[in-house]
Protein backbone atom coordinates (compact mmCIF):
# COMPACT_ATOMS: atom_id res chain seq x y z
CA UNK A 1 0.00 0.00 0.00
CA UNK A 2 3.01 2.35 0.64
CA UNK A 3 4.03 2.27 -3.02
CA UNK A 4 0.28 3.06 -4.07
CA UNK A 5 0.20 5.87 -1.82
CA UNK A 6 3.92 7.32 -2.51
CA UNK A 7 2.78 6.88 -6.47
CA UNK A 8 -0.75 8.90 -5.91
CA UNK A 9 1.31 11.56 -4.02
CA UNK A 10 3.87 11.83 -6.09
CA UNK A 11 1.89 11.64 -9.77
CA UNK A 12 -0.48 14.36 -8.10
CA UNK A 13 2.62 17.18 -7.35
CA UNK A 14 3.88 16.21 -10.99
CA UNK A 15 0.16 16.69 -12.87
CA UNK A 16 -0.29 19.91 -10.49
CA UNK A 17 3.06 21.34 -11.71
CA UNK A 18 2.59 19.86 -15.21
CA UNK A 19 -1.27 22.08 -14.62
CA UNK A 20 0.87 25.03 -13.85
CA UNK A 21 2.78 24.75 -17.05
CA UNK A 22 0.36 24.35 -19.26
CA UNK A 23 -1.54 27.41 -17.83
CA UNK A 24 0.82 30.17 -17.37
CA UNK A 25 3.94 31.58 -18.70
CA UNK A 26 6.08 30.63 -16.25
CA UNK A 27 9.48 29.67 -17.11
CA UNK A 28 10.41 25.74 -15.84
CA UNK A 29 13.16 27.14 -13.99
CA UNK A 30 11.37 29.48 -12.22
CA UNK A 31 8.73 27.07 -11.34
CA UNK A 32 11.78 24.53 -9.85
CA UNK A 33 12.40 27.36 -7.56
CA UNK A 34 9.31 28.32 -6.68
CA UNK A 35 8.72 24.45 -6.08
CA UNK A 36 11.82 24.29 -4.07
CA UNK A 37 10.64 27.20 -1.85
CA UNK A 38 7.08 25.84 -1.58
CA UNK A 39 9.00 23.28 0.32
CA UNK A 40 11.06 25.19 2.39
CA UNK A 41 7.97 26.94 3.49
CA UNK A 42 5.54 23.92 4.01
CA UNK A 43 8.70 22.46 6.78
CA UNK A 44 9.00 26.48 8.15
CA UNK A 45 4.68 25.47 8.65
CA UNK A 46 5.43 21.94 10.12
CA UNK A 47 3.19 20.50 7.60
CA UNK A 48 5.40 18.59 5.53
CA UNK A 49 7.33 16.47 7.53
CA UNK A 50 3.55 14.36 8.47
CA UNK A 51 2.99 14.33 4.50
CA UNK A 52 6.23 12.93 4.00
CA UNK A 53 5.90 10.28 6.59
CA UNK A 54 2.97 9.58 5.46
CA UNK A 55 3.66 9.47 1.66
CA UNK A 56 7.25 8.60 1.59
CA UNK A 57 9.41 9.07 -1.62
CA UNK A 58 6.10 10.25 -3.44
CA UNK A 59 6.66 13.67 -1.13
CA UNK A 60 10.45 13.40 -0.79
CA UNK A 61 12.09 12.65 -4.28
CA UNK A 62 10.00 15.75 -6.10
CA UNK A 63 11.78 19.51 -5.56
CA UNK A 64 9.15 20.06 -3.28
CA UNK A 65 11.44 17.30 -0.83
CA UNK A 66 14.36 18.66 -1.79
CA UNK A 67 13.29 22.72 -0.04
CA UNK A 68 12.54 20.59 3.02
CA UNK A 69 15.66 18.63 3.31
CA UNK A 70 17.23 21.99 2.96
CA UNK A 71 15.61 23.50 5.68
CA UNK A 72 16.08 20.97 7.82
CA UNK A 73 19.52 21.06 7.06
CA UNK A 74 19.88 25.16 7.85
CA UNK A 75 17.81 24.42 11.10
CA UNK A 76 19.70 21.76 12.67
CA UNK A 77 22.60 23.82 11.62
CA UNK A 78 21.70 26.56 13.34
CA UNK A 79 20.42 25.29 16.36
CA UNK A 80 23.88 23.44 16.95
CA UNK A 81 26.26 25.99 15.60
CA UNK A 82 24.01 29.54 15.50
CA UNK A 83 23.92 31.76 12.97
CA UNK A 84 27.11 30.70 10.87
CA UNK A 85 24.86 27.30 10.43
CA UNK A 86 22.80 29.56 7.85
CA UNK A 87 25.24 29.45 5.45
CA UNK A 88 26.77 25.88 5.22
CA UNK A 89 23.53 23.89 6.94
CA UNK A 90 21.39 23.45 3.69
CA UNK A 91 24.33 22.60 1.43
CA UNK A 92 25.63 20.21 4.11
CA UNK A 93 22.33 18.01 4.27
CA UNK A 94 21.72 17.95 0.48
CA UNK A 95 25.43 17.27 -0.49
CA UNK A 96 24.99 13.79 -1.83
CA UNK A 97 22.26 14.94 -4.07
CA UNK A 98 23.68 18.00 -5.08
CA UNK A 99 26.86 16.07 -6.26
CA UNK A 100 25.08 13.00 -8.08
CA UNK A 101 23.36 15.55 -10.54
CA UNK A 102 26.36 17.52 -10.72
CA UNK A 103 27.82 13.98 -11.41
CA UNK A 104 25.49 12.87 -13.64
CA UNK A 105 25.33 16.17 -15.47
CA UNK A 106 28.65 16.02 -16.60
CA UNK A 107 28.47 12.48 -17.98
CA UNK A 108 25.33 13.06 -19.71
CA UNK A 109 27.10 15.67 -21.25
CA UNK A 110 29.72 13.62 -22.54
CA UNK A 111 27.68 10.72 -23.68
CA UNK A 112 25.09 13.14 -25.43
CA UNK A 113 25.47 16.17 -27.68
CA UNK A 114 23.41 19.16 -27.37
CA UNK A 115 21.95 21.31 -29.66
CA UNK A 116 21.21 24.78 -29.50
CA UNK A 117 17.55 25.65 -30.43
Amino acid sequence: MEYVISFLIGGAICALVQIIMDNTKLLPGRIMVGLVCVGALLSFLRLYEPIADWAKAGATVPLIGFGHLLFKGVKEAVDSQGFIGTFYGGLESAAVGISGALIMGYLASLVFKSKMK
